[in-house]
């Protein structure tokens, strides 16, 4: 009796101190003398004291920073790029045993992948599609991590940084670009314009007192602004009898077998050598108060 009880206090003793406990995101890959024993957790798991040995490894999904990376595009352009991983591990008993430290050999497979997808594509292409870059470097790495009990969510590249040079080319594509379109969309506005002119030339041509409404229109529109200013347009019909006066002595003479009418318009160099003659006359002629005052005694 006064073993048993010694013995039996030094058994319940060994028991607590081979007790484990595990969180629900944790797991033990158990080693019994040396050898894989087994999986363990989460809960309360048993290992014997001296015996076994157990590596705690976290289920939860860890996100490791891949450092910027001097990468070289297709298109021969030196950039940095960094990116971030999301992995975790899925199978622990594999994290354990076929790889000494997963987190620091997954962050290198990271790097070197990154640097060799990266190196395939262009500028342009790392910009504007970075999703597609995502997919293929995410699918990449997973496949390579399989067999370690790795999974990989998700890798997204975080940041690209452009040498001065090249930011300031794409600021001046960028403006010539924005010239470009400005400069098209004013064509495009012209020639919207015109076509819209010559309907509506084509239809005052059709009907000549719209004319005359159009212009009554533009006159209530001016007086509707508070002008002291107001224009009347007058139709060239009423200078006609004028023009038509002094045809004789500014127009060439016409043939017999000319069929212009008697009331045609006369053509603008006509119009401008009479209004020149007009001038010329208009200063020769003394004024009237000169030619009415009596001569000096």
């Amino acid at each position: 009796m006064d073993v048993l009880m010694p013995a039996l206090a030094v058994a319940v003793v060994y028991s607590f101190m081979s007790l484990r406990v595990l969180r629900q995101y944790e797991r033990g890959v158990a080693f019994f003398l040396g050898r894989f024993w087994a999986t363990k957790g989460p809960g309360l798991v048993f290992l014997p004291a001296g015996f076994a040995t157990q590596k705690r490894v976290s289920l939860r999904i860890a996100a490791l920073d891949i450092p910027p990376q001097d990468v070289i595009t297709r298109d021969n352009v030196s950039v940095k790029v960094n990116a971030v991983l999301y992995m975790r591990v899925s199978n622990p008993s594999r994290a354990v045993l076929e790889i000494e430290d997963y987190h620091y050999a997954t962050s290198q497979l990271a790097q070197t992948t990154l640097r060799s997808v990266l190196g395939e594509v262009e500028l342009d292409e790392l910009l504007s599609d970075r999703e597609k870059i995502n997919a293929v470097l995410k699918k990449i790495i997973d496949e390579r991590t399989e067999a370690w009990g790795i999974e990989v969510s998700a890798v997204e590249v975080k940041d690209v940084d452009l040498p001065d040079q090249m930011k300031r080319a794409m600021a001046r594509q960028a403006e010539a670009e924005r010239e470009r379109r400005a400069k098209v969309i004013a064509a495009q506005g012209e020639l919207q314009a015109s076509q819209t002119l010559a309907q509506a030339a084509h239809t005052l041509a059709q009907e000549p007192s719209a004319l005359q409404l159009r212009y009554l229109q533009t006159v209530t529109e001016i007086a509707a602004e508070n002008n002291s200013t107001t224009i009347f347009p007058i139709p060239i019909e009423l200078f006609r009898p004028f023009l038509n006066a002094n045809a004789p002595a500014a127009s060439p003479p016409r043939t017999e077998g000319s069929s212009e009418p008697p009331g045609a318009a006369l053509p603008a160099s006509h119009i401008s050598s009479l209004m020149s003659q007009l001038r010329i006359q208009a200063a020769q002629e003394p004024p009237k108060e000169a030619a009415q005052e009596p001569p000096k005694e």
